[in-house]
């Protein structure tokens, strides 16, 4: 299957889903390419945000077992043309 670049944006709002979360990511690594985090104490919300390089069904299977978390908010982001397609 064609690997595709792509991005998930992920809400934590419930700190007791993050090791559930965290067990995920790591069972998806081998197609992570970055992950970065962002507390915002105040709102007591996390924010984290994946690069991924995957087939679109590695990257719709993980937004939505990252959604089924209590708390968790996760949406999958691709770009609108395929990669290698210059013309729009």
């Amino acid at each position: 299957m064609e690997s595709r670049i792509a991005a998930i944006a992920i809400l934590v709002e419930t700190p007791d889903s993050v090791e559930a979360l965290n067990a995920l990511l790591h069972d998806y690594a081998p197609y992570v390419l970055g992950r970065m985090g962002i507390p915002d104490r105040s709102r007591g919300v996390n924010v984290i945000c994946l690069a991924l390089d995957a087939p679109m069904d590695v990257v719709n299977a993980l937004s939505g077992k990252l959604g089924r978390l209590p708390g968790v908010s996760a949406k999958a982001v691709t770009p609108k043309i395929k990669q290698g397609d210059n013309t729009k």
